[in-house]
């Protein structure tokens, strides 16, 4: 069963080309780090800090503006699996008719994605990944 999830920390420095995002258990107390891009580290960042409304549509808005065209709606993010350290994602958008899309993705642009929203959309993990990305820490 997926575990809740929230974004914890963002580090981003300039001497590294990965940056990393700590992800934190909300009811609990395990949290691990994925590194990612400078890219979706900013972004995420300045959605997360200073409500940043970029003046034309980023990748991720994007995203969120096709599933809107399509009558789905972005409902939430699933890290799902973890291969030799790395980690694999999913949205899952819903149609309005019900229907659940899972769309893969890497974890960092899921992210971006869900911090897009206001508030964020929920992140899970799979129990199996976080046991595995917890006990390497």
């Amino acid at each position: 069963m997926p575990v809740k999830m929230q974004l914890a920390r963002i580090i981003i420095s300039e001497l590294t080309e990965n940056q990393v995002i700590y992800l934190q258990e909300v009811d609990g107390d395990r949290e691990f780090p994925i590194l990612i891009g400078i890219f979706e580290a900013t972004n995420i960042d300045r959605r997360v800090k200073d409500e940043y409304v970029p003046p034309r549509p980023l990748t991720h808005d994007l995203i969120v503006n096709v599933a809107h065209a399509l009558d789905a709606k972005v409902e939430s993010v699933v890290i799902n699996n973890l291969n030799q350290s790395t980690y694999f994602a999913q949205l899952r958008l819903v149609k309005t008719d019900g229907e659940v899309i899972e769309i893969d993705s890497r974890p960092s642009d899921a992210i971006a994605v869900a911090v897009t929203f206001s508030p964020p959309l929920p992140i899970y993990v799979s129990e199996h990944v976080l046991e595995e990305a917890t006990s390497a820490i």
